[in-house]
Formats: C-alpha cells, structure tokens, sequence
C-alpha cells in the first residue's frame, strides 16, 4: 500500500529533464530589448526636413548600423529593425574620406573643390550597396547646402 510506483522514477526522471530545458529557454532570452531604428530615422527625418542646414546626433543602443538612401537598419544581441525615412534619398558617410569628414563638422569647401564635386561625391555614396558598419554609440545627421548642393549625410 505505500510502496513506491514503478513509474515514479520515470516521472522524476522526466520532469527533471523539462526543467533543464525550461531553464535553457531561459537562458537564452534577450536580455535587451532591440534598438529602436523608428527613433533613429525620426532624428534623420527631421535633419532631412529642416529649412536649413542642421546637424542632429540620435545615440544609439545597437552593435551595428546599416544606412541606405531611403532605409536605416539596426542590429544588436536582442534582434535587428529596420525603418523607412519620410525625406529622402540621404546619404550615407563613411567615417573615413571627405563625406565623412563633412558629416563629423568640416565645411564642404575644405573637402571639395566645388559644390558639383560634393553632389558628385553624394551620388556616387548612394550608389554604393548598404553594408552593416559597427555603431559606435550614436548616429550623425548633418544636412548641407551650398551653393545649389543640398545633401543630408548619416553616418
């Protein structure tokens, strides 16, 4: 009457093993939530959209960045967003090269020969197929006019 079932180490076996797994799951979780990419390209937006030149900063909680003329791509451990800009076509910069300088704060004039070569230079960026770059804390937005160039740069 109070002998021990033959299942019963069947029973303990098997609910040992769901809790290894169950805290497996667990273990595995996010511990983030995933960067907000929709935060990030208000931020271009609003740059892309100002009357004037502008530079805006928007920091950033993802591993790695990936900027497009019309689209902005967040990744990190916890997943990867994307978001469309309203204003558009931006150009991505490198942080290496002029466009890239320009972005950072130096004026146009001190990395182009003329305004044409700036355009130029803008065009030939969005041209490029997007690659994922490693974010380093924030993304830059600087919108740039002279002389009939108007460019918004992301980098």
């Amino acid at each position: 009457m109070f002998d021990v079932s033959v299942d019963a180490w069947y029973t303990w076996l098997g609910v040992s093993l769901a809790s290894v797994a169950l805290f497996g799951v667990g273990a595995s979780l996010p511990t983030a939530p995933p960067p907000a990419a929709a935060d990030a390209a208000d931020t271009v937006d609003r740059a892309a959209g100002s009357a004037g030149p502008v530079t805006a900063e928007h920091p950033l909680g993802a591993r790695a960045v990936r900027v497009a003329p019309r689209r902005l791509g967040l990744r990190n451990d916890a997943g990867t967003t994307h978001a469309t800009f309203a204003f558009g076509p931006v150009t991505p910069a490198v942080r290496s090269g002029p466009l890239g300088d320009v972005l950072r704060g130096a004026p146009p004039s001190s990395r182009f020969e003329s305004p044409a070569a700036l355009c130029d230079a803008a065009e030939s960026a969005r041209n490029r197929p997007p690659q994922w770059r490693p974010a380093d804390g924030s993304l830059l937005v600087r919108r740039v006019i002279w002389e009939g160039c108007d460019v918004t740069l992301v980098g």
